[in-house]
């Protein structure tokens, strides 16, 4: 496992991290403990110290099994978390103000919460789970962030940034108040390097990815013939012809196989980790085979120059949340 700084945390962090959301149950099948234990200790074991997880995932049931986990782990572990929305909508809302989002007393007994689900007296890191630049003027965010950190109840702070909005964060970085911020970027969705992951690397700021296959349209399984558990929140996301659009636009990116990359996650995983500017990919791992398949992509082995120019052609501007 290669090792990467958390911005200016100077935390050392696994550069594969643990995406605890599917862990949660609820919107993900196979999110059973059975699995998911196996797989936090897999990852563990092969080298993952960086565990990203949020309040909102199963009701805190992520959080709980993280807790379990931690028990019988003795290396140092880090652990982030967030707090959700007071109003659950995701993304940010334009115009809403952050009193009905994170409001001073909100934000605290949540990260309490937390706390208590992760059996824990400090949240390593500890982030807002939607963002919008506008509510830098409004002081409730900060000042409730300061008063945790000076009670000893968190260590840093950052932001989960809207999907597809990597540039709705960029105010906040500037002002210095952020330690790390948490991004969708992957081959589809490049855009974060355009102007995020400057800034960030101007303020020393730590890169959180996420969605890196995004939600397994990079892994090359799904096809028009996939199917959904009924509650799985896939089976919206992938909806209507969207598996027919993901399997072409998958299909595009086999060209890229051979050579040292034997399948599009390792591909979409390489290509995350090739940016100076990410810190860690989170990508979720259910399964102890998900774990011991991503955790070995961490060799230092990046992709050139020119297969990053190469995959530029492959990007594709959709947003299946929606």
């Amino acid at each position: 496992m290669q090792y990467r700084k958390l911005g200016k945390t100077g935390l050392k962090i696994s550069e594969i991290g643990f995406g605890a959301w599917g862990i949660g149950g609820g919107l993900w099948r196979g999110g059973e403990d059975k699995q998911s234990l196996p797989a936090l200790h897999k990852a563990a074991d092969a080298g993952v110290n960086f565990f990203d997880t949020a309040l909102a995932y199963g009701t805190g049931h992520s959080e709980q099994l993280i807790a379990r986990f931690l028990q019988d782990r003795s290396e140092e572990i880090y652990v982030a978390t967030k707090v959700p929305p007071e109003n659950l909508k995701w993304p940010a809302l334009p115009d809403v103000s952050i009193n009905e989002v994170f409001p001073e007393k909100y934000v605290i007994e949540s990260a309490e919460q937390s706390l208590r689900n992760l059996a824990t007296d400090t949240i390593d890191l500890l982030q807002l789970h939607v963002w919008n630049d506008a509510w830098i003027t409004e002081p409730d965010w900060y000042i409730a962030i300061k008063k945790l950190k000076e009670e000893g109840k968190i260590r840093f702070f950052g932001v989960s940034i809207n999907d597809y909005q990597p540039e709705n964060a960029l105010h906040l970085i500037e002002t210095g108040l952020v330690d790390t911020v948490q991004v969708i970027f992957n081959i589809f969705d490049p855009s974060p390097k355009d102007k995020l992951f400057p800034a960030c690397l101007e303020k020393n700021v730590g890169v959180i990815v996420r969605v890196p296959f995004d939600e397994g349209a990079l892994t090359g399984k799904i096809d028009r013939h996939a199917t959904f558990f009924k509650k799985d929140f896939r089976s919206r996301y992938f909806r209507g012809d969207r598996k027919i659009q993901v399997e072409e636009h998958a299909d595009g990116l086999k060209q890229f196989l051979g050579a040292g990359i034997s399948t599009l996650s390792e591909l979409s995983l390489r290509f995350c980790l090739s940016w100076d500017a990410v810190s860690t990919v989170i990508p979720g791992m259910r399964k102890a085979e998900h774990a011991q398949a991503n955790c070995a992509v961490s060799d230092g082995n990046l992709l050139s120059e020119q297969q990053l120019r190469e995959l530029e052609k492959h990007v594709w501007q959709k947003n299946f949340y929606l």
